[in-house]
């Protein structure tokens, strides 16, 4: 009841001073829209908090934001470009969850027209897709820092979404463009059996030589798994890159710190950069699913590894000053976590919490609860003010100075992943929904979407 509290209290002060904006300044009550999201209003916290809101019992709030995409959601005039990553996760994956839960046709018809405006992204010379698309033009680029090549974690987070539509429209090209991109990015020659975090997109090759659980790579592993999960353990083929690449994971990326803690960094140049982002905290439950599904003889192995990923997680929150956890950390000693100043804020991010919600769903611990709790008062204590919540610039000073956004996705993950913490197993079971990357849950297929199967 208190975490339905508090998403209650999150979409109202979005619903009342941003409505329709992507997300709410609830300090100076006043909607924002950072640069993924383009020029345009166009929902982005409205269409993330769907799924959260129907899986909460919030109805009401539901039906007014499915109002709101039937009158006013039109991507058809958006003259300026968009994040083809963000726009998949956040806007087609909350459609179609918002679809599979509630049945109403128009988040299909949503995603569909969203989709297909995004396909022109895969059109670069080795079907690799760009970051950015003008919806209106079509016109495609990439970060400007990227020189011409693809992200890992944007061009692999895409199966889950892509299949899902292929299921229930009959269409084969929303599936193919994925598998393709699967099989570019599977034939890259890999040292260590590791996956780099960017790829040319006119060679194909690897341009980078960073690998990561964080930014740029994270959901690529995770999406390998899930789509395994996700087609009722028919895809093997991503089942067996999984299983690789964690492996290849643990040799090169997982530390044991002198304190006893596992750290989570970068590898860059062939060796540890030291930091954990906040961002790979949510390996916690990504090693924690591979236990639950493990064929190798490895389950307790990576349990054992998911529950330390967790306990470093956790440390790093209960370390500071408000008890939530920074961008990202270095462990100097047993005792003592710290960051670079501008690794020092909280953006109200899901990660930990997402670890916290596997690793009680997978073995029941109590404390997994206990440290959401704890979670939820610090959330209170330092994020919540008067129409809803705010990122902290410094998790080491309190009281915390406000950032004053209120990100999309801390409904559409973070509460919603501290909601089903505290909820019955059987409330969106892990038996028969899968959670995309920005936690939209899609039910699980009988196979893999082909033209033979359907």
């Amino acid at each position: 009841d208190k975490v339905k509290e508090m998403i209650k209290h999150a979409w109202d002060g979005y619903a009342k001073y941003a409505f329709g904006d992507n997300e709410l300044k609830p300090v100076s009550r006043r909607g924002h829209s950072a640069a993924i999201f383009g020029k345009t209003r166009l929902g982005a916290t409205l269409v993330d908090s769907l799924d959260t809101l129907y899986i909460a019992g919030l109805y009401d709030e539901f039906n007014q934001g499915r109002d709101w995409v039937k009158d006013n959601f039109n991507i058809d005039e958006v003259d300026s470009f968009v994040s083809f990553f963000e726009f998949n996760i956040r806007f087609i994956g909350g459609f179609l969850s918002a679809y599979a839960l509630s049945g109403d046709e128009i988040f299909k018809d949503k995603a569909v027209h969203l989709a297909n405006k995004m396909l022109p992204v895969f059109n670069t010379s080795k079907g690799l897709p760009s970051s950015f698309v003008n919806l209106k033009t079509g016109t495609i680029k990439n970060w400007g820092w990227a020189k011409g090549s693809s992200v890992l974690s944007e061009i692999g987070t895409l199966h889950l979404e892509f299949q899902y539509l292929t299921y229930i429209t009959g269409k084969q090209i929303y599936f193919k463009k994925v598998e393709h991109v699967r099989e570019a990015i599977k034939g890259i020659p890999k040292s260590d059996g590791l996956y780099q975090n960017l790829i040319n997109q006119n060679t194909g090759q690897w341009s980078s030589k960073t690998v990561s659980l964080g930014a740029l790579g994270d959901s690529f592993y995770e999406y390998l798994i899930k789509s395994w999960l996700i087609t009722n353990k028919h895809d093997i083929e991503a089942k067996d890159m999984f299983y690789d690449a964690i492996d290849a994971i643990e040799s090169k990326l997982l530390h044991k710190h002198p304190g006893g803690l596992l750290m989570v960094t970068d590898f860059k140049n062939g060796r540890s950069d030291g930091v954990m982002q906040h961002l790979a905290c949510f390996s916690g439950g990504l090693f924690a699913l591979a236990s639950g599904h493990a064929t190798n003889g490895k389950a307790g192995h990576y349990m054992d590894i998911a529950k330390n990923i967790t306990h470093t997680c956790h440390q790093s929150y209960t370390r500071t000053a408000t008890k939530l956890g920074p961008e990202g950390f270095r462990v100097l000693n047993a005792d003592s976590f710290t960051s670079r100043p501008n690794d020092k804020h909280y953006l109200l991010r899901p990660e930990t919490v997402e670890s916290y919600f596997y690793l009680w769903r997978l073995t029941h611990d109590p404390k997994y609860r206990e440290w959401g709790w704890e979670f939820v008062q610090a959330l209170e204590a330092n994020c919540r003010v008067e129409n809803g919540y705010s990122g902290i610039k410094d998790v080491y000073k309190s009281p915390p100075v406000k950032d004053d956004v209120q990100q999309s996705f801390f409904i559409a993950e973070t509460l919603k992943y501290l909601y089903l913490l505290f909820s019955d197993d059987s409330d969106i079971s892990l038996d028969n929904w899968v959670f995309n990357t920005e936690a939209h849950p899609l039910p699980v297929l009988p196979g893999i979407p082909t033209n033979s199967k359907f």
